[in-house]
């Protein structure tokens, strides 16, 4: 058994290189407008308790819904970074469109740093593994270009999205977008809208999605032997649309499914279902049962 296999099988996350992003280290102007701009949204998110309305609340949740689960769940994840399942283009663009709009990165950014955390996963090529650090792999890295530039220059695993005129587009002007949306939110419904929109509602699932790369390769149980860390939560599964079920998703990156027992719920999952319904999605991609039998610790078993 390798030593990430023996670790993974005791869930026990061994810190091989603690990242220090405040100490002994050169701060470049990418990392700083990132942190100004996380940081702004936070400071926004806090005037919540001061400017709540129903009507405020419910339009943010709205919006959680369709930028969480049908732009970064469904589109980002599913759709772009794993070709779980095919949609027609332009439903394709409208749900990748309402990922820009969660403020995680523009479509190319997002999907290649998935690939790379696939390929990579909890070693040093890792963009966030917790063998760096919870706080790296949580939300650190995204404040630190220069170590991301050591592991890979280009986003040369993205080929797919590049050759498309919207992605390119998307990627060229992604600030305007998010500035535009803002801007358009704030006309509508004043400081009240801007606050629980673009502060409380971007912060919560910055937080939300970024404890399935910390929490979610620490705490939880391990139904599949996965070479990493990886671990279901339900907890996680619940506020991310299904993607807290990361053990199962590692063992299937393929899947259009993450909840896998019929118990896990899976948000994105019903909304994929209902899409084949009526013709949206095809080509649906679900794990074969040979294939579950080789991930299984009862297939290690038998193998040892």
């Amino acid at each position: 058994m390798s030593s990430i296999e023996a670790k993974a099988s005791k869930n026990n996350v061994m810190v091989t290189r603690n990242i220090n992003l405040l100490v002994g280290r050169k701060w470049r102007s990418l990392d700083a407008k990132m942190a100004y701009g996380i940081l702004f949204l936070h400071v926004l998110a806090l005037f919540a308790p001061f400017t709540f309305s129903w009507d405020a609340f419910w339009i943010a949740f709205l919006v959680y819904l369709l930028t969480g689960m049908l732009g970064v769940s469904i589109s980002y994840h599913r759709l772009l970074a794993h070709h779980s399942f095919k949609v027609p283009k332009l439903l394709e663009y409208m749900c990748a469109y309402l990922g820009v709009q969660a403020i995680q990165g523009d479509p190319i950014f997002w999907v290649s740093i998935h690939r790379y955390h696939h390929q990579y996963v909890d070693s040093e090529k890792d963009p966030h593994s917790p063998i760096h650090g919870f706080w790296y792999s949580h939300m650190g890295w995204l404040f630190d270009s220069g170590h991301m530039m050591e592991k890979y220059r280009e986003h040369k695993n993205v080929e797919d999205l590049k050759k498309q005129v919207f992605y390119r587009f998307i990627k060229r002007t992604y600030f305007l977008h998010i500035l535009g949306f803002g801007t358009l939110v704030y006309a509508w419904g004043g400081f009240s809208y801007l606050v629980w929109i673009m502060g409380d509602r971007t912060t919560m699932f910055f937080h939300i999605t970024f404890l399935v790369n910390s929490a979610g390769h620490i705490w939880g149980e391990r139904d599949w032997n996965t070479q990493d860390f990886s671990t279901n939560n339900w907890w996680m599964a619940i506020t991310t649309f299904g993607d807290g079920w990361h053990n199962n998703h590692h063992a299937f990156e393929y899947s259009a499914r993450h909840g896998l027992k019929w118990w896990q719920i899976d948000m994105s999952w019903y909304m994929i279902c209902l899409h084949k319904s009526v013709g949206l999605a095809t080509n649906v991609k679900l794990p074969t049962q040979a294939h579950k039998h080789k991930v299984s610790f009862a297939s290690y078993c038998e193998f040892k």
